[in-house]
């Protein structure tokens, strides 16, 4: 990128962006338009509403223009929003404070799919479930390990058919 070009890489709440904050002080003297930039990452957030979501806001310091490149908020925070929880486990091994669905699961997989590594929509759960593990939040009523065996043994195989990408 040239030097025409400053990137703002900023955390902030779906849909409740305000030019306070961390926001104000990098993207201030760069004299964008505050207003704006605040109106459109509220804009394409609003899906994401009690996350935390990843924006990077591509300046360009001649024009005063700008873009946005809104990120998909962290697999434990899609985790959290699915078992409609405030927080995750302070013990994780140890406590359960929730648990989802593996259809809520498969959305969480296809939420997160453009950051994960995986291959198929399978791997995609078990990568999610291993991130369950830390949070203590079990599928179907299960550890998210068993869970990740059941995947392998073909347990879900007709909901990861439909599910698959």
């Amino acid at each position: 990128m040239s030097t025409e070009y400053v990137t703002v890489d900023l955390l902030v709440d779906g849909g409740k962006a305000s030019p306070g904050g961390a926001m104000g002080p990098a993207l201030g003297p760069l004299g964008v338009n505050m207003g704006k930039v605040v109106q459109e990452i509220n804009k394409k957030t609003q899906a994401y509403a009690g996350m935390k979501v990843p924006v990077k806001i591509v300046v360009n310091k001649i024009t005063k223009s700008f873009e946005l490149e809104i990120g998909i908020p962290p697999a434990s925070a899609l985790v959290l929003k699915a078992a409609n929880l405030p927080k995750g486990s302070g013990t994780p091994s140890k406590e359960i404070i929730g648990n989802i669905t593996f259809p809520q699961l498969i959305d969480c997989a296809k939420a997160k799919w453009d950051d994960l590594t995986a291959s198929t929509i399978g791997a995609a759960c078990k990568e999610i479930l291993g991130t369950m593990v830390c949070m203590g939040v079990t599928c179907e009523g299960k550890d998210p390990r068993e869970v990740q065996k059941e995947i392998d043994e073909d347990k879900y195989e007709e909901l990861l058919k439909e599910a698959a990408m």
